[in-house]
């Protein structure tokens, strides 16, 4: 820049000089101060006469009239009319019109310079009635002077961000942007400054960056999850008369594992019957968790109580509980109720927030075991009875005796399973189990004999067992 300008100078004053000294014909052109019409430049040698090369206008002028632009002149016009002004390059007829007897260049249409900035036309000096021309062809420019006409505008918008809950002040959470058509180098058409105009006090922008940071610490994610942020950019560096345009930023903030479990109830009450299947279900214990996603997981255990060796916990990964199963079988008679300790735990711990601990919590499961009616058992497991083969009919050859183990201890009843003893060789006393025998034996014909015994309770009598004699 300082190389053009020490050019520019030279360029100027050179020729005045030689101006000056020989005061030779020149076309020159003149800038107009009507309408606002700017025009600066160097003066630039055209066969030792000079003309302006370089004009400004004001972009968006509407007027009554065609706007001025400027006047060519040369010192060979007397005023008599036989000098002709030429205008030709871009726009020249359709944009710019020039008097072709006094030289004035008007600008017969609105000008945009968001559209074009600058024309560069040339102009020239004839005879009027040879068209032979009188000084060599001028190239000039006319700029489109800019005026502060375009709205910035957040070609992005809106905007999404997401940012840490509890996140410390001053967190970055995004930046946005914003265009101005207006010209970025002349003025402050196009200078931005960002504001908040809605979204404080959580929120905070650097005024030329537009880089969105956190304005409060520590905003809770399980208090408020979603901010909508309206943000603006102003021209004219901010200053009254600007233009502006708005945007909206929707923040959300992002879970974190700031909160341990906590079981929905300090005690839980479940009951099994003393015959169930090892490995079911007996219940299921819960604790809920205010955070999401794996910042909620929790593990199960087992941690006290009277029944750790009988029962076990697993965690549920897709229900976020634990399942109590039994392990072991039970015994109503035996123990008729268990006292656990069972604790939930995260899964995931932030060491950021381990203050905030513990992230765990416990609860009392009681288990209730319901007597089950249990079949009879025989006093041995197997008989082996012996008798001789002239034993005497209805003589007694042995006793089976079983008992009701349940707490309601019902009489048993003794019958034999006829399936076993088609011939009908043996009785049994239904009352106390004494087999007798009901036909004569015969050893050669059969050594062995066996039976089937049926122990039935009284109370029920699908409550059965039976024994191989």
């Amino acid at each position: 820049m300082p190389e053009r300008l020490a050019e520019m100078l030279l360029d100027l004053w050179t020729p005045l000089i030689i101006l000056w000294i020989t005061l030779p014909p020149c076309i020159y052109m003149a800038p107009m101060n009507q309408s606002q019409v700017l025009m600066s430049g160097s003066p630039l040698e055209l066969n030792r006469g000079w003309v302006w090369n370089q004009m400004f206008v004001l972009e968006e002028f509407s007027g009554p009239e065609p706007i001025l632009v400027g006047r060519l002149h040369t010192d060979l016009d007397p005023g008599s009319k036989k000098i002709k002004y030429i205008l030709s390059g871009d726009g020249a007829g359709t944009i710019f019109q020039i008097n072709d007897i006094t030289g004035d260049i008007h600008a017969i249409k609105r000008l945009d310079r968001e559209e074009k900035a600058e024309y560069t036309l040339t102009a020239q000096a004839v005879d009027w009635e040879t068209n032979k021309p009188l000084e060599p062809p001028s190239e000039f420019i006319i700029k489109v002077q800019d005026i502060n006409d375009n709205a910035p505008e957040f070609l992005n918008g809106p905007y999404h961000a997401t940012v840490p809950e509890m996140s410390i002040l001053g967190t970055s959470v995004t930046n946005v942007t914003a265009t101005d058509a207006d010209d970025p180098v002349y003025g402050n058409s196009a200078k931005l400054v960002y504001s908040i105009l809605e979204g404080q006090p959580y929120f905070s922008i650097e005024p030329e960056t537009a880089i969105i940071k956190t304005a409060l610490p520590n905003m809770d994610r399980e208090a408020k999850e979603e901010y909508l942020v309206v943000i603006q950019a102003k021209d004219m560096g901010g200053h009254s008369g600007g233009l502006s345009g708005t945007t909206t930023l929707t923040v959300t903030l992002t879970d974190v594992n700031d909160n341990p479990p906590k079981f929905a109830q300090s005690l839980y009450h479940f009951s099994v019957p003393e015959d169930v299947v090892l490995g079911t279900a007996i219940g299921r214990v819960k604790a809920n968790d205010q955070d999401i996603g794996e910042n909620a997981q929790s593990s199960y255990d087992i941690i006290d109580g009277d029944g750790t060796a009988l029962f076990e916990i697993t965690s549920d990964a897709q229900a976020q509980d634990g399942i109590i199963r039994l392990r072991k079988p039970l015994d109503f008679e035996t123990k008729k109720s268990y006292t656990l300790k069972v604790e939930a735990a995260n899964v995931h711990i932030d060491p950021r927030f381990s203050g905030r601990g513990p992230f765990k919590d416990t609860a009392t499961v009681k288990i209730v075991v319901e007597d089950a009616d249990e079949p009879p058992v025989f006093s041995s497991p197997t008989y082996l009875l012996e008798v001789h083969e002239n034993a005497a009919l209805n003589s007694v050859i042995g006793q089976v005796t079983a008992r009701d183990p349940d707490i309601t201890s019902s009489p048993i009843r003794f019958s034999i399973d006829r399936h076993t003893d088609l011939e009908r060789q043996f009785n049994i006393n239904a009352d106390d189990g004494k087999i007798t025998l009901a036909t004569p034996l015969d050893r050669e014909l059969s050594v062995w004999h066996n039976i089937t015994i049926i122990a039935t309770e009284i109370s029920n009598l699908h409550s059965n067992r039976r024994l191989k004699l």
